[in-house]
C-alpha cells in the first residue's frame, strides 16, 4: 500500500516489507557470475598454475630436422676434360735420298713394322750401274798400286849396288803412296754410292704401327715429296686433354685417368705422363698428355672425354640434399647452440657417389641440416635429430 504525504511537498512510495528481497538476490547472482568470468579469463591469460605463457614457439613446437656432423674425409680431386687422341710419338717417314720412281709399297695402314723394315722400294737401275762402275775403278786403282809397290821393291834392291839413286827411291815411294790413296778414294766412292742406294728405299725408323700411307707404286718421289708414311712408335697412344689454369694447378705426372672415346661405351685406363709447362694466351688452357696402351678402338684424331684423379683433399663430405643454391652461390644450414638454423655459404668440390666435397666454409664439426633445408629460413627455431654415418674414404674415377 502506498501512502502519500503532502507535508514535504513530494510524494514517497513505500514498498511492502516482502518486495525488496527478490531484487537483492538477483543482483548478487549477477555479481558472482561476473567475478567468476574474470577469474577464468585471468587464469587463461597468465597461465595455468600461475606460470607465465612463454613468448615465441617452444622446442616442442619447432619443426624437426635431420642433422649430421660430417667430420673430414679423404676425397679424390677429380678433373673432367675433353681432348683429342693422338700417337704418343708420331714418326713421319719421307724420302731422304735422291728419289726416283716407286716400284713397290710393302705396308698398309694398321700394320706393325719393325725397326729398319722396308716400307717402299724405289727404282735404282741407274744407281746400280754407278756402283758397278765405282767397283771397277777400285780394281784399276788396286792394280796401279800393286805395280807401284813392285817398282819400289826392285829399286830398293838395286840401290845398294849404286844403280838407283836415293832420289829415285823417294820418287817411286811417292808413286806407290799415291796409287794406294787412289784405291782408298775409289773404295770410299763406292761405299757412298751403296749408302745412297740404300737410302732410296723408305724404311721404318723404329718399331711401331703404321698410321697413314701417302705413296703409291709408279709415283716419282724426291726429298721434297713430304711425309709419305706416319708411324706410331711402339704403338703407343695418348689423349691430349685441354685443362684450365685452375685444373692444371697441383696436377702431376703419374695421375690416374679414365678415357672414353666419343661414341664408344668403353673406357680405357691411363695416366698423365706430361703436364704442359705453358698456358695458351688465347684460350687460357694447357695440355695434360695421358698415356694409353694400344687398342684398335683408339683412333688418333678422334675426340674423347677424360676424368683425371689429380690428388686428394681431406674435406667435409655432405649428401647432395644438404647443399642448397641461390643467386649468391651454394650454401648449407647449420644448427647453432640455440637450435636455430644459420645460413652458411660454402664452396663445393667434386661430386661423387658418396656425396659433395665441401672445399671451404665448414670445418666438419658443425651440425648440418641434411634435408628440408629449402623449407627453412635463417634464424628459424628447429628441433635437430642427429643422424650418424660411418666415415669412409671417397673415391672417384
Amino acid at each position: 500500500m502506498n501512502y502519500e504525504s503532502g507535508q514535504l511537498g513530494h510524494t514517497e512510495t513505500l514498498a511492502l516489507p516482502g518486495e525488496e528481497r527478490p531484487r537483492g538476490r538477483r543482483r548478487a547472482v549477477w555479481i558472482a557470475v561476473v567475478v567468476a568470468l574474470a577469474l577464468v579469463g585471468a587464469w587463461y591469460a597468465f597461465g595455468r598454475g600461475g606460470e607465465a605463457k612463454p613468448k615465441g614457439p617452444s622446442i616442442e613446437q619447432a619443426p624437426p630436422v635431420t642433422v649430421m656432423a660430417p667430420g673430414r674425409q679423404t676425397v679424390d680431386r677429380v678433373i673432367s676434360a675433353n681432348g683429342s687422341l693422338a700417337a704418343r710419338r708420331e714418326m713421319p717417314v719421307g724420302e731422304v735420298g735422291e728419289g726416283g720412281r716407286v716400284t713397290a709399297v710393302l705396308v698398309e695402314p694398321g700394320q706393325w713394322v719393325r725397326a729398319g723394315q722396308i716400307l717402299a722400294t724405289v727404282d735404282r737401275g741407274v744407281q746400280t750401274q754407278t756402283a758397278a762402275s765405282l767397283a771397277a775403278q777400285i780394281r784399276v786403282a788396286q792394280a796401279d798400286a800393286q805395280l807401284a809397290q813392285n817398282n819400289l821393291d826392285r829399286a830398293k834392291a838395286l840401290v845398294a849396288n849404286g844403280f838407283v839413286s836415293r832420289a829415285d827411291i823417294d820418287s817411286r815411294t811417292a808413286a806407290r803412296d799415291a796409287a794406294v790413296a787412289r784405291v782408298r778414294v775409289a773404295q770410299a766412292q763406292l761405299a757412298q754410292q751403296r749408302a745412297a742406294n740404300v737410302r732410296l728405299d723408305l724404311r721404318a725408323p723404329a718399331a711401331g704401327l703404321v698410321l697413314t700411307r701417302a705413296v703409291e707404286p709408279g709415283q716419282v718421289i724426291s726429298a721434297g715429296s713430304g711425309v709419305l708414311f706416319r708411324i706410331a712408335k711402339d704403338g703407343e697412344f695418348e689423349m691430349r686433354a685441354l685443362l684450365s689454369e685452375a685444373d692444371l694447378t697441383g696436377l702431376r705426372p703419374g695421375a690416374r685417368a679414365t678415357v672414353t672415346p666419343v661414341g664408344s661405351d668403353r673406357s680405357f685406363q691411363g695416366q698423365v705422363w706430361q703436364v704442359s709447362p705453358v698456358i695458351d694466351p688465347q684460350t687460357r688452357q694447357g695440355v695434360a698428355r695421358i698415356a694409353l696402351k694400344y687398342d684398335p678402338a683408339l683412333r688418333p684424331g678422334g675426340f674423347a672425354a677424360a676424368t683425371i684423379v689429380g690428388g686428394a683433399n681431406v674435406v667435409p663430405l655432405l649428401p647432395e640434399s644438404a647443399v642448397q643454391t641461390d643467386r649468391s652461390g651454394n650454401y648449407v644450414y647449420v644448427v647453432d647452440a640455440e637450435n636455430r638454423a644459420v645460413k652458411r655459404p660454402v664452396r663445393t668440390g667434386a661430386v661423387t657417389d658418396q656425396g659433395v666435397a665441401i672445399l671451404d666454409g665448414l670445418t666438419g664439426a658443425e651440425r648440418i641440416v641434411v634435408a628440408a633445408g629449402a623449407f627453412l629460413s635463417p634464424g628459424q627455431k628447429v628441433k635437430p635429430i642427429l643422424q650418424t654415418r660411418a666415415a669412409a674414404p671417397a673415391t672417384a674415377g
